[in-house]
């Protein structure tokens, strides 16, 4: 079990020398271990994919209502 009572699992990825000093040196920097850095990477990464997914399901509905930039401007006080 980790923080929060989730269950963890353990992954093996393959990475370039480069990305692996990086991280080594951000590690080092930091104080934190590389997994730290690999799962904050990986919840980012994931998090800004479904934003990605949703912004395109938007753009490709037709039905979704839309907002001209000067209608936009107006409702915001700009």
């Amino acid at each position: 079990m980790t923080k929060g009572g989730m269950m963890s699992q353990v992954l093996s990825i393959r990475v370039s020398e480069k990305l692996a000093k990086k991280l080594e040196n951000i590690a080092r920097e930091t104080e934190r271990a590389k997994s730290f850095h690999i799962q904050k990477a990986l919840e980012t990464y994931l998090e800004q994919y479904a934003d990605l997914q949703i912004a395109l399901d938007r753009l490709h509905d037709t039905t979704d209502e839309t907002i001209s930039n000067e209608d936009m401007r107006k409702l915001i006080g700009l």
